[in-house]
């Protein structure tokens, strides 16, 4: 059955049927947009609903309520805030988080134990809490206020993100959004980031989960700004189920529609991190084609992607083509040097592990367009995979280095 995926204009995460969010200004964040640092979304109807996490060892209060919520049965809202991360905030920390859904349960009208909790911000502080309790109430929540959720959740983000996708298979139709957030201590599995994606289609809890670590692994964990990670990243899908129909399951004929328009998503929002990393003044795609296996693909443009040396030859315009070939050759995936290939833009550099006499003008020049496409060909199979990343530039640095001050 022919199905139809489009882009919605000016789509956030409450473009689904039956979402809705608001933003308010309590004063925990002074680099919000607008101000905006406190948020809630909310599904008219219970949701079903899966979760993917930090994979640090350190997790916060939110990451450790929420989690424990998703195991429990149905979510009905989330609520984030920029600003204080509420990580490595001991017992006290999960106090805190769980009275903030609590505040947020009240003034909705529902059970507490289905909200979840998100944080982002200075790890190692306490949630002020007096500023939530007299803010919370003042949250008013439309059908648009995606755009101001996406903007209360942004700490060093120079840009809110957030797409929609509407789809269309047979008689049916159905919507998936998203808003997602980071900049900083970005680096496969899982990072500084949090997105919340929301969909009116019925969807099996099973296949919910399923789908959402698939679609995060192609887009979320193949993204690298810095090489750190934080204790508060996730990514929640929420499915309200008000477009109507059969639940899609595994086998159903939507099933693999249902995939494609998660996948587009989450890869839309990914590549909106890469590009807005801290200090970033370039996009960097890089693709590697003929891996002999998903894994050895993905090893290897997650190497390339993150390497310092890479993104530092990359900011300053230098054609220094062995530093891709070296990231490639420490990433541990099986490569041959006598049969891989290296194209700069449309410029190839490398054929049959022999350096083309490419002008460095040129590729120079490529290098210092606003979206930097590397492409490799291993030459060992016919499995691909795409990561995305960004310069490192001075001003990473300085943004580092006074973040609290």
């Amino acid at each position: 059955m022919k199905a139809v995926i489009k882009a919605v204009p000016k789509g956030t995460v409450t473009t689904p049927e039956g979402f809705f969010a608001g933003a308010v200004s309590a004063g925990i964040n002074e680099r919000a947009a607008d101000k905006l640092d406190l948020a809630v979304l909310f599904s008219e109807t219970p949701c079903v609903a899966a979760g993917v996490f930090t994979t640090s060892r350190l997790k916060g209060a939110p990451v450790q309520l929420t989690r424990q919520r998703l195991e429990r049965g149905q979510v009905g809202a989330v609520v984030v805030n920029s600003g204080c991360s509420n990580s490595f905030t001991g017992e006290h920390g999960l106090v805190d988080a769980a009275e903030v859904a609590s505040l947020v349960a009240e003034g909705i009208g529902i059970d507490p134990e289905e909200v979840l909790v998100a944080s982002t911000g200075t790890i190692g502080v306490p949630l002020p809490m007096k500023k939530i309790r007299a803010s919370v109430e003042n949250i008013i929540m439309s059908r648009d206020g995606g755009h101001d959720l996406a903007k209360a959740m942004m700490t060093t983000d120079t840009m809110a993100k957030e797409t929609a996708v509407s789809v269309k298979i047979g008689d049916s139709q159905f919507t998936i959004g998203g808003a997602a957030k980071g900049s900083g201590m970005i680096h496969p599995d899982m990072a500084t980031l949090l997105c919340f994606l929301t969909t009116d289609a019925a969807v099996e809890r099973g296949f919910l989960k399923d789908t959402l670590k698939k679609a995060v692994e192609t887009s979320f964990n193949m993204v690298s700004v810095d090489g750190d990670t934080s204790p508060s990243d996730m990514v929640l899908l929420l499915a309200n189920g008000m477009a109507g129909g059969e639940p899609i399951t595994a086998g159903s004929e939507q099933a693999d529609v249902f995939r494609q328009a998660l996948e587009q998503v989450c890869v839309y929002l990914a590549r909106l991190i890469a590009a807005d990393g801290e200090g970033a003044t370039r996009l960097v795609e890089v693709t590697v084609n003929g891996a002999a296996s998903v894994s050895e693909a993905r090893k290897a443009a997650r190497a390339v992607v993150s390497s310092s040396l890479v993104k530092a030859a990359i900011h300053g315009a230098d054609p220094n083509w062995g530093r891709v070939v070296a990231a490639v050759g420490r990433s541990g995936a099986d490569m041959d040097e006598y049969k891989i290939d290296l194209f700069i833009g449309d410029i190839q550099v490398i054929r049959a592990g022999s350096h083309l006499k490419s002008g460095k003008r040129a590729v120079s020049q490529l290098l210092k367009g606003s979206e930097v496409n590397l492409r490799v060909n291993l030459n060992l199979g016919e499995v691909r995979a795409t990561a995305w990343g960004c310069d490192l530039s001075e001003e990473y640095v300085a943004i580092n280095s006074e973040y609290m001050t």
